[in-house]
């Protein structure tokens, strides 16, 4: 039974750093590519970033880019995201995700697992 487990959310003051992290179980994970969606209360969910399953790609959304990083290891059955110069812009359950091929990344619909989400509150 496929599991994802999201970690390392929490409130943060704006300009700050958060890392999370999210371990996979009862799947390949070294052969899935792995995502990051968010969201906000009353809003859509939203594209974060991706990586495919051997880290040759990444993709990221534009209001992200400069700011955060996807990253995994296989060893571990992980992906992380690393969070930098957060702003209260950013507030949203973030939960990541696995399907098994990189296309469409940014396409939510596409995922066959998913995490139950962290929390990620951002504060001015």
């Amino acid at each position: 039974q496929a599991q994802l487990v999201e970690s390392g959310g929490g409130l943060v003051q704006a300009g700050g750093s958060l890392r999370l992290s999210c371990a996979a179980s009862g799947f390949t994970f070294s052969s899935y590519s792995m995502a990051w969606f968010r969201q906000a209360p009353g809003k859509e969910r939203e594209f974060v970033a991706a990586i495919s399953a051997s880290s040759r790609n990444i993709l990221q959304a534009n209001s992200v880019k400069g700011r955060f990083t996807i990253s995994r290891d296989n060893a571990k059955n992980t992906v992380y995201l690393q969070m930098n110069s957060l702003n209260p812009e950013d507030t949203a359950v973030y939960s990541c995700a696995a399907k098994s091929i990189f296309n469409s990344a940014s396409n939510h619909g596409l995922y066959e697992y998913w995490g139950q989400g962290t929390q990620v509150t951002v504060s001015s």
